[in-house]
């Protein structure tokens, strides 16, 4: 007959439920893997099939009580480690939306927009074609399994422990946090100095010939001029996605290096 101890018991929910609990942050911030357009049923399936099948390859818990302070606080810094780690992917994404919504705005289409079923309010058309673009382009190079690769590694390097992070580990995450209207104008600039000249160039025209009737021309050459530089920098988007990637690698292995400092 098999027994099993109390002890033994809330070992093995001690290892199921702290990872569980960091992996099922990380998918409720995460822009890939843990999209709010699906189901929570689903995101919690997900959650739960990853934890079983990482584990078994997790460093130990410590031997804490679930049901007590230290357990709670152990919960809460899992659940502050997922976040992060989804909040820095979410990041480019951000990045890449605001670009959207720039080009939008100089080529005269800020008002197509499209309900966004991700964060429930409307989003330029634009945004939405450069959101959906990223993420076949990081599909394509299987940005998903690195992702996966940072989760893993997060155990390692930030282990479960009674000790809390302290303010100054998620400092970096914080600055690169503030680097959303940088990273989208990048994005942005070669379209919207194309659209500037453009503009320029209609002002001098109705300038020259004041009959012209810019509403009738001057929208339909700002459209044309922003969508034939928009090809030319979708051409160009996978190296500026692979440098905001590896933006966001590093701050994550800052985030991961001030969990291994003493």
């Amino acid at each position: 007959m098999i027994s099993v101890t109390s002890a033994q018991l809330e070992a093995w929910l001690s290892a199921f439920l702290y990872p569980f609990f960091r992996i099922l942050a990380w998918l409720a911030a995460d822009p890939l893997l843990g999209n709010r357009a699906a189901p929570a049923q689903v995101r919690v399936a997900l959650a739960f099939m990853l934890t079983v099948a990482l584990a078994p390859a997790l460093p130990p818990p410590p031997a804490v009580p679930l049901i007590s302070g230290d357990g709670l606080l152990i919960l809460i810094q899992q659940l502050l480690i997922g976040l992060a780690l989804g909040f820095a992917l979410r990041i480019v994404f951000a990045a890449l939306e605001l670009a959207g919504q720039f080009i939008g705005l100089q080529m005269g289409l800020s008002f197509a927009t499209l309900v966004d079923p991700i964060h429930g309010a409307q989003t330029p058309v634009l945004a939405q074609f450069l959101i959906i673009t990223a993420v076949l382009i990081l599909f394509a190079f299987d940005g998903h399994h690195m992702i996966l690769t940072a989760l893993v590694e997060s155990f390692h390097a930030l282990p479960v422990a009674v000790l809390p992070l302290s303010g100054t580990d998620l400092g970096a995450l914080v600055a690169f946090g503030g680097t959303i209207f940088t990273l989208g104008l990048k994005i942005a600039l070669p379209v919207t100095a194309a659209l500037l000249v453009t503009n320029l160039a209609i002002g001098m025209m109705t300038r020259a010939a004041p009959q012209l009737n810019i509403f009738a021309v001057g929208f339909p050459l700002t459209l044309a001029a922003g969508l034939l530089v928009l090809h030319y920098t979708v051409v160009h988007l996978p190296q500026a996605l692979e440098q905001l990637w590896g933006e966001a690698g590093r701050v994550v292995a800052d985030l991961f290096a001030a969990g291994r400092a003493p």
